[in-house]
């Protein structure tokens, strides 16, 4: 990429747009059968919301018109016209700084924080971090979140980093495995256009995975949430970092591990391949 491209593509730092949403209890009812949280009498109005539910607010809802050949919207708004192919969660930063109340009216704030060039072992890459700021209408501010997009391009994702078969003592473990389903319902309640996650031929074709890709931030919800079951106590900073994609057919398999007040965790593949990794404080 040369440095004109990069020059202007920086000129979207400081972009910013707003949303208002109300978190709907039947939305998150919707996301409690879709991830299995098996504590459905704690999705009632004015309860808090789980860590990273707030995925499943402020949605975008564009005409087909104005969508990518991904099914993402189209480069050039709010995101820059970064001109890779493919686009993933590459991970991000959230401290959840007061309870977000289910039925509450509240207001995000996004703003394009940093655009970053690095040249990797599969190629160039461009990270864009955009900044979400969560908020009452009183202007309490509840989440701050830096979100990591990477942009690549198109090739055959590599094995990623292996995970030590033996299971250290003290920590606790738990399986899932995603189905097409769980894939559909999530794309759903996030409004989230992605061919990878629900076209194959698209995914084989154009972006180089043999299957249907399961949602990084699926993933790492499991791993907020895993974090809150492990410790019982509530997540209130969690930073991950997406290592290697995870493929419909594989079983997730999320590992925790306690130390005080902090909640370290890892998503790995059947194959013993680092997914992604996290850390949780909680209190």
């Amino acid at each position: 990429m040369d440095a004109a491209t990069l020059d202007h593509l920086r000129t979207w730092i400081g972009k910013s747009v707003s949303d208002e949403d109300v978190i709907s209890v039947r939305h998150a009812r919707l996301m409690a059968a879709t991830v299995d949280y098996g504590r459905p009498e704690r999705i009632v109005a004015g309860a808090p919301l789980p860590p990273l539910w707030h995925w499943i607010y402020f949605l975008d809802a564009l005409p087909p018109g104005e969508l990518g050949r991904d099914g993402h919207p189209a480069r050039g708004g709010f995101l820059p016209p970064v001109p890779l192919s493919n686009r993933m969660w590459a991970g991000g930063r959230v401290s959840f700084l007061k309870a977000i109340e289910l039925g509450a009216p509240m207001r995000k704030e996004s703003r394009i924080l940093n655009i970053e060039h690095k040249q990797g072992r599969s190629g160039e890459l461009v990270f864009v971090t955009v900044l979400h700021e969560l908020k009452t209408l009183q202007d309490e501010l509840c989440v701050r979140e830096e979100h990591d997009i990477v942009y690549r391009d198109a090739r055959p994702p590599s094995g990623g980093a292996s995970f030590p078969a033996e299971v250290p003592g003290g920590e606790f473990v738990r399986s899932y495995t995603p189905t097409s389903t769980m894939l559909f319902r999530y794309s759903a309640l996030t409004f989230n256009g992605h061919r990878i996650h629900y076209d194959q031929a698209y995914c084989r074709e154009i972006e180089g995975y043999h299957n249907l890709v399961i949602h990084g931030p699926l993933n790492a919800t499991m791993l907020a949430n895993y974090a809150e079951e492990v410790s019982g106590a509530r997540v209130v900073a969690f930073s991950y970092r997406g290592v290697s994609p995870a493929i419909l057919g594989d079983t997730v398999t999320l590992h925790a591990s306690l130390s005080g007040k902090c909640v370290s965790l890892r998503a790995v593949l059947g194959s013993g391949t680092l997914c992604m990794q996290a850390e949780a404080t909680v209190e």
